[in-house]
C-alpha cells in the first residue's frame, strides 16, 4: 500500500472538491426549524454590532411601486389586512457599526464565524438563514452592498459587492433587503411582537425594536434598565463549578422595564389563536430531583387550554395604538472562567474563537407582586383574549416550557424552572438547544449550568430570607400568646413563598432534558446549608420541618410543619423533598420534644392518646412497651379544676363508667392516682388498659376509703363511726355483690373482718359478731338493723352473708350449752344439725368432719367413762355387708333412730366423711385375710362392686397382692396377678391358673391374663425346657397358638436357646438343640440329609411353634455348601459316589444366587468340584494302543476351581485328556465352574503353527474360498445361539479373509495350567489364525485332502465369540456338502442365498444413508440392554455394542471377541451381587422379567436395525440425565382424554407377536370400540362385538370400580390425569393395553381374569405392580412407537423415574392390607 500512494503522488495529478452550494445552504436551513429564525440571527448580528435600535419593514408590492415614485390605485392611507395582505419583500436594518472589509469578507463565506469571543455568533452561518425566504438577498451598509445571486440559476452562488451611490452620506442603517421567492402573508404579528419582547429582554445593546406594514408602525418596543446592585451571596454556597472552571465572583440585580405600544390590528389578529397549555409537565428522562418528582407528573399528558376571561368585542379602530408595559428582576452572575489549555484549543476547534476569561449568566425572577401585577393588568386589558405581548417573559410557574435559555435570543431549549436564564453557552448549529453532546462542548456547557444552578439558589435564599424578616418582625409586634403573625399577614406570607417555591420548581427540560437536571443538581449540591422552607412556625431548615398531619395538630401546636396550602400547592417540590428524605413526618422523637416543653390540658391530652392509641401495632423489632413508657414518663397533665400537674406515669386507675365503676361515688374521697374521668370517658377500657392504667375496682377503692389516713382526714366518710356512710358503703356492695368474684367476696370479707361497721341492735358491730334477725336460738345475740329505706333481702342479704354475718350460733357454743350436759344423743345431735345445714359454712363443715363427736357401735367400754367418740369419716354407715366385713360402724340408737341411707341425716352425715364403702385397698387386703369367710365375702364384695364403686381399680395397682384364687400342680392357693392366668392350659406347663368358678370374673373384673406374657414363657423355657418329646409335643401345640405373641427379638432368641428334646446317646440319652439345629419333618433328600442333619417331627401343630422360632423343613444351600466345605472328601462319601455328588452340585448350580460372598469365596479357594481325568487303562498303556472314545477309564478327583478347566475345544481335549481334569460336560455345571473360576481349556493351551514351502496361487486354496465364503450364510441361518466376530461383507473382502496352501502343515499345541506344562504336536490339512485384529488366514496343507472338519473348526473359534461342538460338525456337514443334496435334506438353499444377498443390500443403503445423516441428527440414543452373562468376571467388547445373533453388517471393521457365554444357562440361574442375595427384592426382579419379556417381543429386524443406526456412534459422550428425565417428562405430558365417540383401529403400529400369541399391546387387528359412559372421570368402552352393552355398566360397575381404585393411584405416581386413562372390554385376544395418540387404554377382561379376586379379598399389592409396568409401556409408546430397544430403554427410564413414588404406594397398599 505504501508503494501504491508514493507512485499515485508521483504521476497523477490534482483537482478540487466541488461543494454544491445550494444543497448545502438547504441543509443548513433545514436544522433552523425554529419560528422566527431570521429575525433571531439579524437581532443577534445587531446586538454583536452595538446597535441600539434596530427596524423591521413588511413590504407589498404597492407599497414599493409607491417608495419608487411608481403609480398603484391602492390606498395609502387604509392599513392592509395582516392576515390576508402579500407580502413581497422584507427589510431590515439596524444602527450598529457599519460593515467592516473584515466583515463583508466573512459576510460571502459559509461557516466562518466571528472570531471575536465577546460576540455571540459562531458558526458563520446564521446569515444564511435568510435564503429560507429569499434567492438573492441584498445587503448595504456604510454607502457598500452587496448582492448575493445564483450564477446561471444553477447550484453556484455568487456575490456582487461595490459601492453605493449613497455612499458618502451619513446614513448610520445597515439594511437586509430579501425579496420573497413568492408573495405571502406577513408571520403571525402578534407572535412576533411576543418573539421581539423575550428576545430584546437579554440583548446587551438593542434598546429599541420597530416592526412596520408598509408605512404603518404596527409594534414598537423599548427597554429601559435600573442600577444594579450588588447581592450579598448567602454563606454556605459553593461558587466554583464542578471542574472549577466557572467561579462566581458577584451577583447583581436589577430591574427592567419593557413598554409596548402595538396596535389594535396585532391584537386582533392573535385574539384567534388560543395559548394551548399542558396540565402537567412532561416527564423527565433522568435528574437528581425531577427524576423523583416524575412519578407526580406523569398522570396525564392531556392539554388543556389556558383558562382566560370571556372575550370582550374588538376595537373598531385597528390603528388605535395600546401601551402595555412589564417590570422585571435580572439577577446576574458575574463569573470568572480558567480554562485550561488543551480544552480551550479544544473549543476554538468547535466554535472558531477562544472562550472568553469573563462571562454574565443571567436569570430572570418575576416576584410575586410583580407577578399579580401583570395578571392584573391583563384582565384590565379591554380585550385579553390574545394574552399579553409580554406572556413569554411572566414567570413560568405551571411548568408548560415557556421559559427559555437565552443565548443572546431565546433557543427552543427550555429551562425546567420558571424563569428565562440567558449565559454564554454553546448551542448546536442551528441555535436551537444547548450542545451537550460534543465531548469538550459538554463540558463548558455543563459547568456553565452549575452557575444557573447556583445563581437560582441565590435568588431562592434571598427571596426566603426577606420573607423570614417578615416573619419575624410581624411576630415580634403581634403580642398574641403564639407569637404568629395575623392570619391575613400570615396567607400573604404564605402565597409569596408557594409563588417562589413554584418558580424554582425543576419540570423536565425539552428537547434536552439534561438541561433542567443539571440545575437541578446544582441548586441542591451548590450549598452546605439545608434548604429553607415556610412552615407553620415561620421560616425553617427543611430537616427540622415535618410533613403535616391532623392527628398531631390538636396537640402539637409548637411544632414546625408544612401548611396545607403549601403541601398542596406546592406538591411537585415538597414530594420530591420528601423522597429525598429532607422532609419527613412528625417522629415519635418529635412528639417527646414538644411534649417536655408543654404540659397537656384535658383536651390536648385525649387527642394525644386517641393518636396513640391509633398507631399500628408494633413490628419486630420495635420495643412498644418502651416507647409507651416514655411518652407516659415525658406527658404531663394539667388538670381543669386546678390541681398541680403529675406527669401521666404517676396515674393508675380508671373509672369504667360502662361497669360496675358507675356505682362508685364520685363525691366521696378517691386515689390521686385517678386519671380524671373527663379523660377516660374518651376511651374504651380495652384502650386504657394499654397505658399499663388499672380499672379501679371496688375492691380497691373500699381499700381506698377503709383506710386510716382517709378516715382519720374525713371523718364524715369514716363507717366505723359514721352509720350514713356505713349503710351508703354496705348499699353499694350489695349492688354490685353478685357480679363480683368468689375471691373479691373473700376480699371484702378480709376487709370488715374485724372493724365495727355493721349496725346492729347492740350498735355498729363487727361482722362476725353480728347474726341475721332469723336467728333467735339465744335473746342476746347482736341482730342486723338497718334503716327504713333499706331491705334485708336480695342481694343485701347475700352481701351480708358473704362478709360473714351469721345465720346461726357458733358450734362450739352449741356443744358448750348442749351436748356437754349429755342430754342429747348422736340422733339429736344430727337432727339439729339436718335443720341449720344450709347455714353451715364450708369452714363449719370442715370442722364438724374434724371434730370427734360419734360412736363406734359394739364398742361397750368401761361404763364409769365417757365412750371414745370418732370423726365420722372414720366409721362406715350402719349396714350388714360391713358388720360381716368387720369394718368399724356407726352407732345409730334410740327409740326412733331407724338407719336410711336416703335421709337427710344420712346426706349429712356422708357430708360430714361418714364412709359409704370401705377404700379399694382394704377391699384388697381383706381378700388376703387369714379368715376364710371375710375372705370369700370381700372377694365377691369386689368383684360385684368394681364397675360401680371402684371405677379406679387397677390391676398393676395390687400386682403384690396374692388375692386370686388359684389352682396349680400343688392344688389350691392364693396367687397375684401376675402369678394366676385365666386359661387352665397353662397348668400343664406349670403355671397357676384361676379357680373354675372364678375364672369369669378374674378375667373380666380383676384384669387376669389368660395367657403368660411372652417373655415368661422365654424364661420358662431357658430354664425348664421341655424333658422329653411326649411333653414338648404338648408344650410345643400350646405354644403354637401363641406365637404370633412373640416379639421378633424373643423368636430369634429361642432360635438359640436348646429347647427341643433329641435322643442323645450312652449316658445322655436326651440332649437339647436349638431350633436352628434341626429340621422338621422326614428328609426331603433321602437318606443322605438325614446323615448330615437332624430331623424331628412333633405333629404339624408343635412343628409350627418350631418353624417359628427357626427350625427349616430342609438344610438351605448355604448350610450344604458349608458342610461341604469344611470336609469335600466326607461329603463326597456321604452322597455315595459320583452321580450324587454331582446331583449336589447341581442343586448348588441353580440355587448359586442364594450363596453368600463369603461362603462364594471358600468355594473357590476349596477343593469342592469334582474333576473328570481321562487315563488309559494300564494294560492298553503298556502296549500303547490307539484308544476310541470309550476305551478309556475316567478318574474322578475333588480339586479347587482353578485346577479345573471347561473342555471347549475338543482337538485339545484329544491330545490333553489325560493330563488335565475337566468339569462335567454339562452346561449347567460348566457354567458353575466358570463363576467359582476355572478357565477354558482354549485359554491354555496355546497353538503354534509350523509349515514348509507356500504354494502361491493354489486351486485348492482359491475353491476352498469361495467355498466358506458361499457355504457361510445357510450356515449362520441355522446358527443363532452366539454372535459373530466379523461380519459377512468384511469377510468377503480378498484383504479381509486370505487362504493360503503349504506343502505341510503342523499345529504344536501346549498346556500350560498350574505347573503343568506339556506340548503335543499333530499334523493338520487346515488352520486358522488373526494376528490381533488383523486378517483372518486359513492355511492347508496341500499334502493330503483338505479335512472339512478342520475348517469349520478352525473358523469357528475366529468367527464367533462362543463356540460349541455341534457348531463345527454343522458347518462341516454344509462345507462337504453339495448343494443338491442340501435341499434333499431340507435347506431352501435359494431362498437363504438371495435372502443374505438382499440384506447386505439394504444395509449397504441403510449404513450410507445414516452416515449422510448422522451429523445433522443428535437424537438422544439409549443404551443398549443386553442379557446378563452367568459369569461376574466375563468382559464385554470394549468396542461397540453387541450385535443381534447372526447379523451381518457391511463394512464393519472386526472386534475384539467377547468372552464365550451360554445361552443354555436356565433361567433361574443368575449372577449374585454383591449384596446379600436375601436382599432380593422381588420388585426389581418383577420390572427385570418384565424387561425381558418385553424385548424378547421384539422382532428381529427392529432390533438390527436400531443396532446398525447405534454403532457408527462408537465416540458418542454419555447422554445427561435431565435430557433423558425431559423425554421421560415428555411421555406424561404427551397424554390426553380421547375425546371420540367411536375408535376404529389404529394402521401404523407395528404387529408384535410373541411365540404364536398376539403381542400385548398390537391394536392392529382390533376392532371398533363404542363409547358406553363414564365412571367419575374415566371413559368405558366396548368392541362391538360384546353383546348386551345396554347392561354392561350395570353388570360390571363393581369390577370397573375396582379396577379405577387399582389405577388412580397409580396416575397420581406418574402425576396423570384420570382423564387420559380409559378402561375397555373385548371377548377375546391377546390385547392387554394399548396408546392411540397419547390416551391409554386398559383392557378390563385381564384385570377381571387376573387381579380382581385379589382386590376384593384387600391385596392390592399384585395388582398394582402389574398395571404400574403396564402403564410405563404404553407411556414410552408417547416417544417410541416400535418395539425396539429404545422403547426398551425409555420404559425401564419411566419405571426409574417412578419407582420411589410406586414403592410409597406398594408400601401403603401392603400396610393397609395387612
Amino acid at each position: 500500500m505504501p508503494h501504491d500512494r508514493e507512485a499515485l503522488w508521483n504521476t497523477g495529478h490534482d483537482e478540487s472538491v466541488e461543494v454544491n452550494q445550494r444543497a448545502l445552504i438547504d441543509k443548513v436551513l433545514a436544522r433552523y426549524s425554529g419560528e422566527f429564525t431570521v429575525f433571531r440571527e439579524l437581532l443577534q448580528n445587531s446586538d454583536d454590532a452595538g446597535s441600539s435600535a434596530a427596524e423591521i419593514r413588511f413590504e407589498t408590492a404597492s407599497y414599493l411601486r409607491r417608495k419608487e415614485g411608481g403609480v398603484g390605485n391602492d390606498n395609502p392611507h387604509t392599513l392592509p389586512d395582516l392576515k390576508t395582505a402579500l407580502v413581497t419583500q422584507w427589510t431590515f436594518r439596524n444602527d450598529g457599526i457599519a460593515f467592516r472589509d473584515e466583515d463583508w469578507s466573512r459576510l460571502r463565506k459559509i461557516a466562518e464565524g466571528n472570531p471575536d469571543e465577546e460576540k455571540i455568533g459562531a458558526f458563520g452561518v446564521g446569515f444564511y438563514s435568510l435564503f429560507s425566504v429569499t434567492e438573492n438577498p441584498f445587503v448595504s451598509s456604510g454607502g457598500h452592498g452587496m448582492q448575493f445571486y445564483w450564477k446561471d440559476n444553477k447550484d453556484q452562488l455568487h456575490v456582487r459587492r461595490g459601492d453605493l451611490p449613497s455612499k458618502g452620506n451619513s446614513d448610520p442603517w445597515t439594511t437586509f433587503e430579501m425579496t420573497l421567492r413568492e408573495a405571502s402573508p406577513i408571520p403571525s404579528p402578534f407572535d412576533l411582537m411576543r418573539f421581539l419582547a423575550s428576545s430584546i429582554t437579554f440583548m446587551v445593546h438593542l434598546k429599541d425594536v420597530r416592526v412596520y406594514f408598509d408605512e404603518f408602525r404596527i409594534g414598537h418596543l423599548t427597554k429601559a434598565s435600573g442600577a444594579e446592585g450588588t447581592v450579598d451571596i448567602p454563606k454556605g454556597l459553593k461558587r466554583s463549578s464542578g471542574l472549577n472552571i466557572m467561579h462566581v465572583q458577584t451577583v447583581q440585580s436589577h430591574h427592567i422595564r419593557i413598554d409596548a405600544e402595538v396596535m389594535q390590528a396585532v391584537y386582533a389578529v392573535g385574539a384567534e389563536k388560543r395559548p394551548v397549555l399542558p396540565t402537567q409537565p412532561r416527564k423527565s428522562q433522568s435528574g437528581f430531583f425531577s427524576s423523583l418528582i416524575a412519578t407526580f407528573t406523569s398522570t396525564s399528558t392531556s392539554l388543556r387550554q389556558e383558562s382566560l376571561p370571556p372575550a370582550t368585542p374588538l376595537s373598531k379602530d385597528l390603528t388605535e395604538v395600546r401601551v402595555t408595559s412589564v417590570t422585571l428582576t435580572i439577577f446576574n452572575a458575574e463569573v470568572n472562567v480558567k480554562v485550561d489549555k488543551k480544552l480551550s484549543a479544544e473549543l476554538l476547534r468547535s466554535t472558531k474563537k477562544n472562550p472568553p476569561q469573563q462571562l454574565r449568566y443571567s436569570l430572570i425572577y418575576t416576584g410575586k407582586d410583580e407577578y399579580d401585577q401583570s395578571i392584573a393588568a391583563e384582565k384590565d386589558q379591554p380585550d385579553s383574549t390574545s394574552g399579553s405581548i409580554f406572556q413569554g417573559l411572566r414567570a413560568d410557574l405551571n411548568g408548560s416550557g415557556q421559559a427559555r435559555v437565552f443565548i443572546g435570543h431565546a433557543t427552543a431549549q427550555t429551562t425546567g424552572i420558571g424563569g428565562h436564564m440567558a449565559a454564554r453557552f454553546i448551542p448546536t448549529v442551528e441555535r436551537e438547544s444547548i450542545d451537550l453532546v460534543d465531548k469538550n462542548v459538554a463540558v463548558w456547557n455543563r459547568e456553565l449550568l452549575y452557575v444557573g444552578g447556583f445563581l437560582s439558589r441565590v435568588a431562592y435564599d434571598l427571596e426566603l430570607a426577606n420573607i423570614n424578616a417578615l416573619w419575624e418582625g410581624a411576630r415580634s409586634s403581634s403580642g398574641t400568646l403564639d407569637m404568629r403573625p395575623t392570619p391575613e399577614l400570615e396567607d400573604w406570607l404564605r402565597q409569596r413563598f408557594l409563588h417562589v417555591l413554584k418558580f424554582f420548581t425543576f419540570h423536565p427540560s425539552t428537547p434536552s432534558f439534561e438541561v433542567s437536571r443539571l440545575l437541578e443538581t446544582a441548586f441542591y449540591g451548590c450549598s452546605s446549608s439545608p434548604l429553607k422552607l415556610l412552615s407553620s412556625t415561620g421560616v425553617r431548615s427543611v430537616v427540622d420541618v415535618k410533613e403535616p398531619d391532623p392527628t398531631f395538630s390538636q396537640f402539637l401546636k409548637y411544632l414546625p410543619v408544612l401548611p396545607e396550602a403549601v403541601m398542596k400547592e406546592g406538591a411537585l417540590t415538597i414530594r420530591a423533598l420528601q423522597n429525598q428524605g429532607m422532609i419527613s413526618c412528625i417522629t415519635f422523637h418529635d412528639v417527646l420534644s414538644e411534649l417536655r416543653q408543654h404540659p397537656l390540658n384535658e383536651k390536648e391530652l385525649v387527642a394525644c392518646l386517641k393518636w396513640w392509641c391509633n398507631l399500628p401495632p408494633g413490628s419486630s423489632g420495635v420495643d412498644m412497651d418502651r416507647l409507651r413508657a416514655e411518652l407516659l414518663n415525658t406527658a404531663v397533665l394539667c388538670p381543669s379544676n386546678g390541681d398541680r400537674a403529675l406527669p401521666l406515669s404517676s396515674f393508675l386507675y380508671f373509672i369504667n363508667n360502662r361497669n360496675i365503676g358507675v356505682h362508685i361515688p364520685l363525691d366521696g374521697p378517691l386515689p390521686v392516682s385517678l386519671m380524671p374521668l373527663g379523660v377516660t370517658q374518651h376511651f374504651t377500657p380495652a384502650q386504657l388498659v394499654t397505658f399499663r392504667w388499672r380499672e379501679l375496682t371496688i375492691i380497691e377503692w373500699l381499700r381506698h376509703v377503709t383506710s386510716p389516713a382517709v378516715m382519720v382526714d374525713n371523718p364524715a366518710y369514716d363507717f366505723t363511726k359514721s352509720v350514713e356512710w356505713a349503710e351508703r358503703v354496705l348499699t353499694i356492695l350489695s349492688r354490685v355483690w353478685l357480679s363480683l368474684s368468689s375471691e373479691t367476696h373473700g376480699a371484702v370479707k378480709a376487709i370488715f373482718t374485724g372493724k365495727k361497721c355493721i349496725p346492729t341492735t347492740c350498735g355498729l358491730q363487727a361482722p362476725e359478731a353480728a347474726y341475721f334477725p332469723t336467728v333467735k336460738i339465744f335473746s342476746d345475740l347482736p341482730v342486723v338493723q338497718l334503716s327504713s329505706t333499706l331491705v334485708l333481702k336480695g342481694q343485701m342479704e347475700k352481701m351480708l352473708s358473704g362478709i360473714g354475718i351469721r345465720r346461726h350460733v357458733d358450734l362450739q357454743l352449741v356443744f358448750n350449752r348442749m351436748i356437754k350436759t349429755g342430754d342429747w344423743s348422736v340422733p339429736d345431735l344430727v337432727g339439729y344439725l339436718v335443720t341449720v345445714k344450709d347455714d353451715l359454712s364450708p369452714e363449719e363443715v370442715s370442722r364438724l368432719s374434724a371434730t370427734s363427736a360419734f360412736c363406734r357401735e359394739g364398742d361397750l367400754g368401761d361404763p364409769q367413762k365417757k365412750k371414745t367418740r370418732y370423726c365420722a369419716r372414720d366409721l362406715y354407715e350402719p349396714i350388714d355387708i360391713f358388720r360381716q366385713l368387720n369394718l368399724p360402724v356407726l352407732e345409730w340408737s334410740g327409740e326412733k333412730a331407724k338407719w336410711r341411707s336416703t335421709s337427710e341425716e344420712a346426706k349429712l352425715l356422708f357430708r360430714f366423711g361418714l364412709r359409704r364403702f370401705p377404700p379399694l385397698t382394704t377391699v384388697v387386703e381383706l381378700c388376703t385375710s387369714p379368715n376364710p369367710a371375710v375372705r370369700e365375702v370381700a372377694f365377691k364384695y369386689l368383684c360385684n362392686n368394681i364397675p360401680t364403686k371402684y371405677p379406679e381399680y387397677r390391676p398393676e395397682d395390687f400386682a403384690k397382692f396374692a388375692f386370686i384364687p388359684a389352682d396349680n400342680e400343688d392344688g389350691p392357693h392364693l396367687g397375684t396377678i401376675r402369678e394366676v392366668f385365666a386359661n387352665p392350659q397353662w397348668k400343664l406347663l406349670g403355671f397357676s391358673v384361676v379357680q373354675p368358678d372364678c375364672q369369669n370374673v378374674a378375667t373380666s373384673k380383676l384384669g387376669v391374663q389368660e395367657h403368660p406374657p411372652s417373655s415368661m414363657l422365654l424364661s420358662l423355657l431357658e430354664k425348664t425346657p421341655p424333658q422329653n418329646e411326649s411333653m414338648a409335643r404338648q408344650w410345643f401345640e400350646i405354644l403354637s397358638e401363641r406365637v404370633t405373641n412373640f416379639r421378633a427379638s424373643e423368636l430369634a432368641a429361642l432360635s438359640k436357646t436348646p429347647i427341643v428334646p433329641c435322643k442323645g446317646s450312652g449316658s445322655q440319652p436326651i440332649r437339647w438343640l436349638a431350633p436352628t439345629q434341626c429340621y422338621l419333618g422326614v428328609s426331603t433328600k433321602g437318606q443322605f440329609h438325614s446323615k448330615l442333619f437332624i430331623f424331628v417331627d412333633f405333629g404339624s401343630a408343635a412343628n409350627r411353634f418350631l418353624s417359628a422360632c427357626g427350625s427349616r423343613n430342609e438344610p438351605s444351600v448355604e448350610e450344604v455348601a458349608e458342610i461341604l466345605i469344611a470336609d469335600p472328601n466326607k461329603f463326597y462319601n456321604m452322597t455315595g459316589g459320583y452321580e450324587n455328588f454331582l446331583t449336589e452340585l447341581r442343586n448348588l448350580a441353580i440355587n448359586c444366587r442364594l450363596l453368600s460372598n463369603a461362603t462364594v469365596n471358600k468355594m473357590k479357594n476349596s477343593p469342592v468340584l469334582l474333576g473328570v481325568c481321562r487315563q488309559k487303562p494300564k494294560e492298553v498303556a503298556e502296549n500303547k494302543q490307539e484308544l476310541g472314545e470309550d476305551g478309556w477309564e475316567f478318574q474322578h478327583s475333588l480339586r479347587r476351581a482353578r485346577d479345573i478347566v471347561i473342555a471347549d475345544d475338543t482337538n485339545a481335549y484329544q491330545l490333553f485328556g489325560d493330563s488335565i481334569f475337566t468339569a462335567p460336560q454339562e452346561d449347567l455345571l460348566e457354567d458353575f465352574y466358570i463363576w467359582l473360576g476355572c478357565k477354558r481349556l482354549s485359554l491354555v493351551v496355546r497353538e503354534e503353527y509350523k509349515v514348509s514351502n507356500e504354494i502361491p496361487r493354489a486351486k485348492t486354496g482359491m475353491e476352498t474360498r469361495a467355498l466358506v465364503l458361499e457355504r457361510l450364510p445357510l450356515f449362520l441361518h441355522e446358527h443363532t445361539h452366539a454372535r459373530t466376530t466379523v461380519s459377512l461383507a468384511w469377510l468377503s473382502k480378498p484383504e479381509n479373509f486370505k487362504v493360503r496352501v503349504f506343502g505341510t502343515l503342523t499345529i504344536v499345541k501346549t498346556l500350560d495350567m498350574a505347573g503343568i506344562r506339556t506340548t503335543r504336536t499333530q499334523d493338520a490339512s487346515a488352520a486358522a489364525k488373526r494376528p490381533g485384529q488383523g486378517t483372518i488366514e486359513l492355511w492347508l496343507s496341500s499334502s493330503g485332502k483338505v479335512d472339512m472338519y478342520e475348517v469349520a473348526t478352525s473358523l469357528c473359534r475366529l468367527l464367533f465369540e462362543t463356540v460349541k461342538v455341534n457348531d463345527a460338525l454343522l458347518f462341516m456337514t454344509i462345507l462337504s456338502t453339495d448343494l443338491k443334496a442340501l435341499k434333499r435334506r431340507g435347506y431352501n438353499v435359494d431362498k437363504i442365498l438371495k435372502r443374505q444377498q438382499h440384506e447386505r443390500k439394504l444395509a449397504e443403503e441403510a449404513r450410507n444413508h445414516f452416515i449422510d445423516t448422522e451429523s445433522s441428527l443428535v437424537p438422544i440414543q439409549p443404551a443398549i440392554p443386553t442379557r446378563s452373562t452367568f459369569a461376574p468376571t466375563a468382559t464385554k467388547s470394549p468396542t461397540r455394542p453387541p450385535v443381534p445373533p447372526g447379523g451381518w453388517e457391511p463394512g464393519s471393521p472386526p472386534v475384539t471377541p467377547q468372552q464365550p457365554q451360554s445361552t443354555e444357562i436356565p433361567k433361574e440361574i443368575e449372577a449374585p451381587s454383591d449384596k446379600d442375595a436375601n436382599t432380593a427384592q422381588p420388585f426389581r426382579n418383577t420390572l427385570q422379567n418384565l424387561t425381558r419379556k418385553l424385548v424378547a417381543m421384539a422382532p428381529q429386524n427392529i432390533t438390527q436395525e436400531v443396532t446398525r443406526a447405534v454403532q457408527p456412534q462408537r465416540s458418542r459422550p454419555v447422554t445427561p440425565q435431565s435430557h433423558i428425565r425431559s423425554n421421560v417428562n415428555m411421555a406424561i405430558s404427551a397424554c390426553r382424554p380421547e375425546q371420540e365417540k367411536l375408535l376404529r383401529n389404529r394402521q401404523k403400529m407395528e404387529i408384535i407377536k410373541e411365540a404364536v400369541e398376539e403381542g400385548y399391546c398390537d391394536v392392529t387387528h382390533t376392532g371398533e370400540f363404542t363409547h358406553l359412559g363414564t365412571v367419575g372421570e374415566t371413559k368405558i368402552f366396548v368392541t362391538t362385538d360384546v353383546p348386551d352393552t345396554a347392561n354392561f355398566m350395570t353388570q360390571k360397575r363393581n369390577t370397573i370400580a375396582r379396577f379405577i381404585h387399582v389405577i388412580a393411584p397409580l396416575s397420581n405416581v406418574y402425576n396423570l390425569p384420570m382423564t387420559v386413562c380409559h378402561i375397555f372390554y373385548d371377548n377375546g385376544g391377546g390385547l392387554i393395553a394399548f396408546n392411540r395418540n397419547g390416551s391409554l387404554f386398559l383392557n378390563l377382561r385381564y384385570f377381571e381374569a387376573w387381579h380382581d379376586e385379589d382386590v376384593k379379598n384387600g391385596n392390592l399389592a399384585g395388582a398394582q405392580i402389574s398395571w404400574f409396568f403396564t402403564l410405563a409401556h404404553e407411556l414410552a409408546h408417547n416417544l417410541v412407537e416400535a418395539h425396539n430397544s429404545e422403547h426398551e430403554f425409555y420404559f425401564a427410564a419411566i419405571c426409574e423415574a417412578h419407582t420411589i413414588a410406586f414403592s410409597k404406594l406398594l408400601a401403603s397398599s401392603t400396610a393397609t392390607g395387612s
